[in-house]
């Protein structure tokens, strides 16, 4: 059910969905945005994350703040917005937030986790 929509943003609004990401992390890198649709910091990472080749598991917070909860939950890493996530084999193996998250540095945090 990780279906990739045409700009490659994957929408996480449920415990479903981040189940499946969790489980999909065993097979490979999954990389979570949590984003914020009314903060300008994080318009900024959208574009930046839009840059991205792989796959992005979108969780916008408003709309979902209970996943968002779950994220932080799992892995461990307190909630920011904007916030980048990669997973690997069930647990965050690298994350950013704010200015910190660029197309480049998420790209290769995702390819020295495969």
């Amino acid at each position: 059910m990780f279906k990739k929509m045409d700009n490659h943003f994957v929408p996480v609004a449920d415990a479903k969905s981040l189940e499946e990401l969790l489980a999909r992390s065993y097979d490979e890198p999954v990389i979570i945005f949590k984003h914020s649709t009314t903060c300008p910091i994080s318009a900024a990472a959208y574009r930046e994350m839009s840059k991205v080749k792989d796959a992005v598991a979108l969780v916008v917070v408003q709309r979902s703040r209970d996943v968002s909860l779950e994220v932080e939950t799992r892995t461990g890493i307190e909630h920011e917005s904007p916030q980048a996530i990669i997973l690997r084999n069930g647990v965050a193996v690298w994350n950013a937030s704010h200015w910190s998250i660029t197309s480049d540095a998420v790209e290769q945090a995702f390819q020295e986790h495969q």
